[in-house]
């Protein structure tokens, strides 16, 4: 079998209004796609979108732009297995404000780990306010949990309690 990596890659390009799609569809059946929106903010694409190895580096290209979706993903909204952004969501994201996935991070984080720093929920949460089934925080809403303030099964602080009744109303 030829090495591709060595070999000049034509991808099948189109351009609609919005921006542009490459692809390329490997002897194998394996395809790659990339579209890159023509318009940009703060100097990069509105939309980066990428799916797939890439024919010319043999690798997954990371997408980035203002919002970006790929299997790895930088933007401020960036949405993927390993996405870094503002507001992150994916398998293990890390957002400057919002972390959603299965491990995440950030100001509020939602995941199966949640590390937040304002606030985390999920099954191993921390963050100044933590919910989950193990939380770590000030203020605790857990199953099993530390912090100065905590609402427990076996324990109720009443500051704990009030705390979050006054978040659901």
């Amino acid at each position: 079998m030829r090495n591709l990596l060595l070999e000049p890659v034509e991808y099948r390009t189109e351009q609609t209004a919005f921006g542009t799609w490459r692809s390329f569809m490997f002897p194998t059946g394996a395809v790659y796609q990339e579209f890159t929106s023509h318009r940009t903010v703060m100097g990069m694409p509105f939309l980066h979108y990428t799916a797939g190895v890439c024919p010319e580096t043999g690798r997954r290209r990371v997408a980035r732009g203002f919002i970006a979706v790929g299997r790895r993903a930088v933007g401020v909204i960036a949405v993927g297995q390993m996405a870094v952004g503002a507001v992150a969501i994916g398998q293990a994201g890390i957002g400057l404000l919002l972390g959603l996935g299965q491990l995440t991070c950030g100001l509020l984080a939602v995941g199966q780990a949640a590390l937040g720093f304002g606030m985390g929920i999920g099954q191993l949460a921390t963050g100044w306010v933590a919910v989950g089934q193990l939380a770590l925080g000030h203020w605790v809403l857990a199953q099993i949990g530390l912090g100065a303030h905590a609402w427990l099964p076996r324990h109720a602080d009443p500051a704990a309690v009030e705390f979050f009744r006054s978040l659901l109303s």
